[in-house]
């Protein structure tokens, strides 16, 4: 995310260009979506913290869990280009938009 998400405000709609968004193959997140449920996130809004991923919602990545994220998924290789993606976002100390199915 070019701009940290914003307390209040809600981030429900798909916005892909918005975001540079890359694709993964939903087979790649059902394998390390247990993996994530230890990991701080918020799900569509600031307001609501959750552990894990929201599988067919919106999830907010913060700077703080980048690195855990990335920590799941170093030795799938089919997942490099995500790994590429939060690997620059931990280095910016950015946000991370996942949209789910």
């Amino acid at each position: 995310m070019q701009n940290a998400p914003k307390s209040g405000i809600r981030y429900d709609e798909y916005e892909p260009h918005k975001y540079n968004c890359i694709s993964v193959d939903d087979e790649y997140v059902e394998i390390i979506d247990v993996n994530l449920n230890d990991i701080d996130f918020y799900w569509h809004t600031l307001d609501m913290p959750a552990k894990g991923i929201a599988y067919t919602g919106i999830t907010l990545v913060p700077p703080k869990s980048v690195q855990s994220f990335i920590a799941v998924i170093k030795s799938i290789a089919e997942l490099d280009e995500l790994k590429d993606l939060l690997g620059k976002a931990l280095a910016e100390n950015k946000w991370v938009i996942h949209f789910g199915l």
